[in-house]
């Protein structure tokens, strides 16, 4: 008889590969957001589906932009016959570090069709030209 040497780490990526964990469905809020830089205002773009915009709360703190929500749920109500009950209130908090240092009393922000953009100009760095330092 031969003896098979086995590792703990072999044991745990053979059972992730055979995929023997059932998959879960999503829950709560997709907390995605696009960040990127255009025309000197770094933008960030987040969906907000099924929210309104007094429901949304911004605020920009050095170079840290927080955004949190919350939304109430519809009340149950005896005349409507439920077969599934799943939308329920719920808030988020998302924390984003910005790529760069931003003019923060200058930020705006826009709310259409469920899709968050705030845009903040960026701080232009003061690049000085390279000098000549002389040997002497």
């Amino acid at each position: 008889m031969s003896l098979i040497k086995w590792e703990l780490l072999n044991g745990i990526d053979r059972l992730l590969d055979e995929q023997t964990l059932p998959s879960l469905p999503k829950i709560g809020w997709d907390l995605a957001v696009d960040i990127y830089e255009e025309k000197g205002n770094v933008i960030t773009k987040m969906n907000l589906p099924g929210l309104k915009e007094e429901e949304v709360e911004i605020s920009i703190d050095g170079n840290i932009l927080m955004i949190s929500g919350k939304h109430e749920e519809d009340k149950e109500t005896k005349d409507k016959k439920y077969y599934s009950k799943e939308i329920r209130s719920d808030s988020f908090s998302r924390t984003i570090t910005l790529p760069t240092k931003v003019y923060a009393d200058k930020a705006k922000a826009s709310f259409e069709d469920g899709v968050l953009v705030v845009t903040v100009p960026a701080v232009e760095e003061l690049r000085e030209k390279p000098v000549k330092v002389q040997i002497s």
